[in-house]
């Protein structure tokens, strides 16, 4: 497992804490729930966490992809479709069956991370964090099967030195689930 550490806009984020206007909706943030996905999109959305994607994942005949909202897909099909790779989809509006042939990139939504194996790559990207260590696990699992012919299985998160980042990552450690309400921004 590696953390690959990835900068993001410090002043936009430090912006955000101080005055607790949404950058994207132009209003006040009304509440913990809105300010801890601001601060999530602002860190997800950064240029160098793009860049490092796009960078990782072009180094890979075939990998997974898990990402947490919709902006990320939106972001990680555009490089992929960049790169010329082959993308398939699995999340609550596509079901794209997991490929097994060929140079690929499956990209899934961590909440459709059930039910489902691939033993055809031992290649595994976190475009950002999950909140739940269970979600995680159950993810680094669809690869981590006895019939695989790999023996060494990858796993890469995209992180950034930011509060929320390290919070989350820092909850899953913990095998603690993160709980947005109780975070305390620093």
């Amino acid at each position: 497992k590696k953390i690959v550490t990835t900068e993001y806009d410090r002043f936009l984020y430090t912006d955000v804490h101080d005055n607790r206007m949404n950058p994207f909706t132009k209003m006040p943030i009304k509440n913990a729930s809105e300010y801890t996905q601001v601060m999530r999109k602002i860190v997800s959305t950064s240029p160098a966490r793009v860049l490092e994607f796009k960078e990782l994942v072009s180094k890979f005949k075939r990998s997974i992809v898990f990402y947490n909202y919709n902006y990320e897909l939106d972001i990680i099909l555009e490089q992929l479709q960049s790169l010329g790779i082959t993308t398939y989809v699995y999340n609550s509006k596509k079901h794209d069956p997991s490929p097994t042939d060929g140079d690929w990139c499956y990209v899934v939504q961590y909440s459709a991370a059930e039910a489902w194996n691939n033993i055809s790559t031992n290649r595994m990207i976190f475009y950002s964090p999950n909140y739940s260590y269970k979600v995680v696990e159950q993810c680094e699992g669809r690869i981590d099967r006895i019939n695989t012919s790999y023996k060494d299985l990858y796993y890469y998160t995209l992180v950034s030195e930011s509060s929320i980042d390290k919070s989350v990552i820092k909850a899953i450690k913990e095998k603690r689930i993160f709980n947005e309400g109780l975070w305390v921004d620093v």
